[in-house]
Formats: structure tokens, C-alpha cells, sequence
């Protein structure tokens, strides 16, 4: 279902929603210019401000990005309440772009906290079905519910519109540098590529993943310093 969350006045949410709704050149450059396939001209659904802001997950996003997932339903495959995208976008050339985004290392942290048995049953299907397709690349025995359970349910997802339904999408995950509103205490915000290069390969290696794997050309990490952000506005 959409989401209806507002104007964010701090952090990632902060940063991709004036992208999205007032400098989305620069969102669309940073992608263009991060990605291993070309990208067309995106028209971005969500969060949009004329929409409060909203986001969305479950069948909405699927129906907000204007396909069917003909081979493999997406309740069929993930239980109700999946994950929430924080931008949604289309490109003229059909492409669909799941868009998920962090300004420090904390908001990367999580761990799969369902109970009921129907849904633990469906996401660790899901689960073990992408790891198989990554089976050449990827450690069977990592765990992806503990402390990488976000990233995990976001590369599933991946797997089920582009290997099982055929589409044309990618996962663009989007890190921004010099969010100096967030630190506090522990908090580790990086101020640089590098930076937040080590600890995403931190994270794969926490995952049994190597670098190059079967989803790899779908998965866009784009940098883009909050300076420029401020600049364009």
C-alpha cells in the first residue's frame, strides 16, 4: 500500500525528496553516469510532493510502476507489508528504477523481525531462491536475516521482477556524503566515496556475496554530496 509520509526535514528521506521533486538532473545524471547499462530519461513516481511525499510497497508499487507480474505474483512471493521504497521512477525506454537511500552506515543496519510462520516461510524462500541464482558467487550459509536483512530483501525483490517476471529493472541505491545534521554520538556519516565503498563491501562479504554476481549490472550505487544537492536548490 502507499504511505503518505510527509516533507522530511533530516537525512535520506530529507536529501531524495528534493531531489526527486526539485533537482532531478542531478539525481538522473548521478544515475546515468553510475550505471553499467544505459539508462533512458526517468519520469520518477514517488515520493512526489503533489502526493504528500508518498511511498510505496506491497501491490501499489507494482501498480504505480505499470506492470504485471505475470510469472510469479509478487504475493506469491513476499508476504503483506514488504519493504517500502523510497523512490519509485520509470525511464522512456520502460526501464523500472527501485530506489533505496542512506545518508549514515546506521541506517543500513537490520535484521528480519516478522513472527507469523506464513510470512517466514515465504521470505525465506524468497531468500534462499536468490541466494541459489547467486549460488556460484554467494556463501549458502550467510545469514541475510541479521544485520543485512534490508539489503537482502531489496535483492530479492530485484530477483523476482527481473530473473522470474522477465522486466527490465534495477536497484539504485543511492548514498549521500557530508550529511553533517545526522552525526551524533556513534553515528558514522560518511563524507566521501571511498568511505562508503569499504563499509558496502563490509557488507557483502557479511553476505557471502563477491563483487561481480548474476544482478550486478541491475544494481546502481550512485554518490552524490549534499553540497550539490544544496547548490542546485
Amino acid at each position: 500500500m502507499p504511505s503518505a509520509q510527509g516533507k522530511a526535514y533530516k537525512g535520506s528521506q530529507k536529501w531524495l525528496q528534493a531531489l526527486v521533486n526539485d533537482s532531478p538532473v542531478l539525481l538522473n545524471r548521478a544515475i546515468a553516469e553510475s550505471s553499467s547499462r544505459p539508462i533512458g530519461d526517468i519520469h520518477w513516481l514517488s515520493p512526489l510532493r503533489r502526493e504528500n511525499y508518498r511511498e510505496y510497497y506491497d501491490q501499489p508499487f507494482i501498480d504505480i510502476l505499470q506492470v504485471e507480474l505475470t510469472e510469479r505474483p509478487l504475493g506469491s512471493s513476499w508476504p503483506a507489508s514488504g519493504p517500502r521504497w523510497d523512490a519509485l521512477g520509470r525511464s522512456q525506454d520502460d526501464q523500472l528504477l527501485l530506489v533505496e537511500a542512506k545518508s549514515h552506515v546506521k541506517e543500513m543496519v537490520s535484521s528480519l523481525s516478522a513472527k507469523n510462520p506464513d510470512s517466514l516461510r515465504k521470505i525465506g524462500s524468497a531468500l534462499a531462491a536468490t541466494k541459489s541464482y547467486l549460488h556460484r558467487v554467494s556463501d549458502p550459509a550467510a545469514d541475510w536475516t541479521t544485520g543485512v536483512y534490508q539489503y537482502a530483501n531489496r535483492l530479492a525483490h530485484l530477483y523476482l521482477l527481473t530473473v522470474l517476471n522477465g522486466l527490465d529493472a534495477y536497484l539504485i541505491l543511492v548514498y549521500f556524503l557530508n550529511d553533517h545534521e545526522m552525526i551524533s554520538g556513534d553515528t558514522f556519516v560518511p563524507a566521501s566515496r571511498p568511505e562508503w565503498e569499504s563499509v558496502l563491501a563490509y557488507q557483502e562479504r557479511l553476505m557471502g556475496i563477491r563483487q561481480r554476481h548474476p544482478l550486478s549490472d541491475r544494481i546502481v550505487h550512485v554518490y552524490i554530496d549534499v553540497n550539490d544537492i544544496e547548490a542546485s536548490a
